[in-house]
């Protein structure tokens, strides 16, 4: 499997370079040089096969030979060893479970998976290699607990103060031993800033051996590509026409389900939802990108105001010129944005309509798939739900009160006493916190 980045097309490299370190100098993002097209018989028959069976056939679509059969077959069945169920809401709108990992959030598809992968490349490697991630939320605690204990690898998340629940900062701050949270006084788009800044100093470079778990590293996009297959072979007998709806922030989920589509996977539509940070949905609007300071909202996941995977999904539909590029990408990408009030709204009402609770990102979704249905009633919407609601507590009690029901692997994390270092947004600040080691 050879990658290029995304700023130069000539900047080529195979994929643990790419795994081991995600950020090219050029600043640019890896992606496949060619995406093949599955065989269409595996499509057809995509009910016959298991989750994992589908994961691995996925996958080795993707990375060819890089890897044995047996060592990549061994990676997909450790790192993808939950289910991903279709919950049907009504006859027009489903919902995609991912949250039935270690920390129930869809970030675990991508960090099991890529922990798995780094750990196989480096394997023979001497030099200890760090990993350097920003979390809004979730990745931060799927990232920990992927890379907890796993030799040769540490680990510094970086997460905006006050800024993520209660329990997703549990998640991230009370591993001890080869993980490290650093607690930034900024939002997330900060600490996104940071690590990449990080990444291209020529002093910590000396020091460490730096790699990314966030969605611009490719070996997160790789799995998450491998749900929207699970997905489809529950929804393939409910509609003709299938659209997913992804709560959107990195953009590295959509980017994934972009993926899939290319090879092969028949999904109609795409539909790109978020809150008040709707960079992204104006751009499919106007044709624009003007990216923005994040603000703070009840779906904190999705609180980014230039998402990091944004030169991916236009790589994979660049054209000439950046009028074609845009009227090619909107062709399969619909944007939507609702603010804090109508998620508020949407909560109590799935639940109400449905007996369903979703979480707010989840709601987000919801709400996409009512507005395009409204449009296309023949069509099947399935949004993404990518988090367990527990993980979101003030506003789900806020909006259904007692009837949010903890779960215990939830519960197993509040008990953990929180470990943190604090640090200003100030690249200096964080640059001398790296050489003095964290």
């Amino acid at each position: 499997m050879k990658l290029y980045s995304t700023n130069d097309k000539n900047n080529v490299v195979d994929l643990k370079e790419a795994v081991l370190n995600a950020f090219p100098a050029d600043k640019g993002l890896y992606m496949p040089e060619s995406i093949s097209k599955l065989p269409q018989s595996f499509i057809d028959n995509i009910e016959q096969y298991t989750f994992q069976e589908i994961s691995y056939i996925v996958a080795q679509n993707i990375i060819g030979d890089t890897l044995s059969a047996a060592d990549l077959y061994g990676i997909v069945n450790r790192a993808i060893n939950f289910s991903a169920p279709i919950t049907k809401l009504s006859d027009q709108i489903s919902t995609l479970e991912l949250f039935h990992g270690p920390t129930m959030a869809f970030k675990d598809f991508g960090a099991r998976f890529m922990a798995e992968l780094m750990s196989h490349f480096l394997a023979t490697e001497s030099r200890p290699t760090t990993i350097l991630v920003a979390t809004s939320g979730d990745t931060g605690g799927a990232v920990a607990a992927g890379f907890y204990e796993v030799p040769g690898i540490n680990v510094v998340i970086l997460y905006p103060s006050g800024k993520v629940s209660k329990l997703q900062e549990q998640q991230l701050t009370t591993w001890g031993k080869n993980i490290k949270a650093v607690e930034i006084d900024g939002v997330f788009d900060d600490c996104q800033a940071l690590v990449k800044q990080a990444f291209l100093d020529a002093d910590l470079k000396k020091k460490y051996a730096f790699s990314s778990a966030n969605s611009i590293n490719i070996a997160r996009l790789i799995p998450q590509s491998f749900y929207y297959f699970e997905g489809y072979k529950q929804l393939k007998n409910i509609a003709e026409e299938i659209v997913f709806c992804i709560p959107s922030g990195n953009y590295g989920n959509l980017t994934a389900g972009l993926l899939a589509k290319k090879m092969g996977l028949p999904i109609h539509k795409f539909l790109a939802a978020t809150n008040d940070n709707n960079t992204v949905p104006e751009y499919l609007s106007t044709g624009v990108y003007a990216a923005k300071p994040s603000v703070p909202t009840i779906s904190n996941a999705m609180d980014v105001g230039n998402p990091s995977n944004f030169p991916r999904m236009k790589a994979l539909y660049q054209q000439e010129t950046e009028s074609a590029t845009w009227d090619n990408i909107k062709s399969d990408i619909i944007g939507y944005s609702y603010n804090d009030k109508q998620t508020h709204e949407a909560i109590i009402a799935i639940h109400k309509n449905h007996g369903y609770i979703a979480d707010p990102h989840g709601a987000v979704g919801y709400l996409a798939c009512q507005d395009y249905v409204a449009q296309n009633p023949t069509h099947h919407t399935t949004f993404l739900e990518t988090a367990h609601p527990g993980k979101f507590t003030v506003p789900m009690k806020a909006a259904l009160g007692d009837d949010l029901v903890m779960p215990e692997k939830l519960e197993a994390f509040m008990s953990g006493e929180k470990v943190s270092v604090k640090c200003g947004k100030a690249y200096d600040d964080f640059k001398a916190l790296l050489m003095g080691g964290v």
